[in-house]
């Protein structure tokens, strides 16, 4: 069952914390305690189970694993539909105050009080499909109008399911990157509202609403560990999902919070490029990799800030042990019940399990029988044709 997981070599690098404050100042609480109290009213909002996976920790030989389990999101398949709806909420209500000469209230702009104004609002934003759909969401549920920007890469499907939220979706000829690039143009040109996961100089409010908003996930957890846990894997990406995650966790549990391990795909580690430049850098993706939501050439140096302040480790992984671990999961093949997790989402358990067949590895990360570890099962079936594909082994 773990030969692929045997056979796979992880690249690490460990990092020294720094605390200098950081972590708890680019992601402050007061933003994090809005974005809770706001979402919290939104109709379908419900906490995503954790989910115990002792069976898999037993073959690992570790004390204890959690699965946080965001598939059932909003109905959108995964945690993105916290970030990039509560960013489209925080831009419109911005441009929308402009206007009417006041704070616009969220309860009312939901309402459709302003619906005339803000039909007259154009969010855009580049996406490898998650954050595109709650974007797409977003718009719907506020009342605007929204285009969104995919690579060439990006399935049909996902395309669709943007289509069917109301949002118009343009696809770009390259990578992630070339997409966002595109969005820049197109929104100098036209006047249209970015509402993007990465930031870059001169643009970081959205990033840092979108992150606010995947602070719920993390409160969540908090409530749900009456002790800290040793360890969290995080994805990668453009480093937001991990950023939020590790600012909370430090705010809530100061020295106590888990040791924080980032996980990146081989193909697309910029993350694990910036740690060892010891600066946001940036890598070309000359491949894309099955873990789709982490086809991230260039870092957000908002998120980058706080991971070069508080992430311990950095790991990436090859692309021929996620189709394996996705099985696994779905056949519940260790005794702990069937889950479906998407090719993203597995991410954090890929790094865990080929960490345990490489003892300097395992020694290194300090994961043992009294290792308290948690992961973010970051989506579901977000695509249920590539889903199919890794069940049959296809992929």
């Amino acid at each position: 069952m773990f030969t692929p997981f045997k056979t796979a070599i992880l690249d690490h690098h460990a990092s020294t914390p720094l605390f200098d404050g950081s972590v708890t100042q680019t992601l402050n609480r007061a933003d994090f305690d809005d974005a809770e109290k706001e979402i919290s009213h939104w109709d379908g909002y419900a906490e995503t189970p954790l989910i115990d996976l002792s069976g898999l920790a037993g073959r690992l030989g570790i004390g204890d694993l959690r699965y946080k389990h965001e598939g059932p999101r909003f109905r959108l398949g995964s945690f993105k539909a916290l970030g990039g709806a509560y960013a489209v909420l925080r831009t419109v209500q911005r441009e929308l105050s402009k206007s009417i000469g006041k704070l616009a209230d969220p309860v009312d702009i939901r309402s459709g009080l302003y619906a005339e104004q803000t039909k007259a609002i154009t969010v855009i934003s580049a996406t490898d499909g998650n954050h595109g759909r709650s974007v797409a969401w977003g718009a719907a549920q506020f009342h605007t109008n929204c285009r969104i920007y995919i690579h060439a890469e990006v399935s049909e499907h996902r395309a669709d399911v943007m289509r069917n939220l109301g949002a118009e979706v343009i696809r770009v000829d390259g990578d992630y990157d070339a997409t966002v690039a595109q969005t820049r143009a197109d929104a100098e040109k036209h006047g249209w509202l970015i509402v993007s996961d990465t930031s870059w100089p001169g643009y970081t409010q959205p990033p840092l609403d979108v992150m606010a908003g995947y602070g719920v996930m993390a409160h969540e957890l908090v409530q749900s560990y009456t002790t800290p846990p040793t360890h969290v894997f995080l994805q990668g990406g453009v480093g937001g999902l991990a950023a939020a995650v590790t600012a909370v966790f430090h705010q809530e549990w100061g020295h106590d919070a888990p040791r924080v391990v980032i996980v990146e795909p081989e193909l697309a580690p910029c993350l694990f490029a910036s740690a060892r430049a010891n600066e946001a850098t940036s890598v070309e993706i000359s491949e894309e990799t099955i873990m789709a939501g982490l086809s991230c050439g260039e870092p957000s140096e908002l998120a980058w800030s706080v991971l070069a302040d508080a992430a311990s480790d950095f790991v990436t992984i090859p692309e021929n042990i996620v189709g394996p671990m996705v099985r696994i999961l779905a056949n519940g093949a260790c005794g702990d019940g069937p889950l479906e997790a998407g090719e993203s989402g597995v991410a954090g358990l890929c790094a865990i399990v080929a960490v345990a067949n490489q003892p300097a590895l395992q020694r290194n990360l300090r994961l043992d029988a009294k290792s308290r570890i948690v992961v973010i099962g970051s989506d579901g079936i977000t695509d249920p044709n590539v889903y199919a594909q890794i069940i049959e082994g296809e992929i």
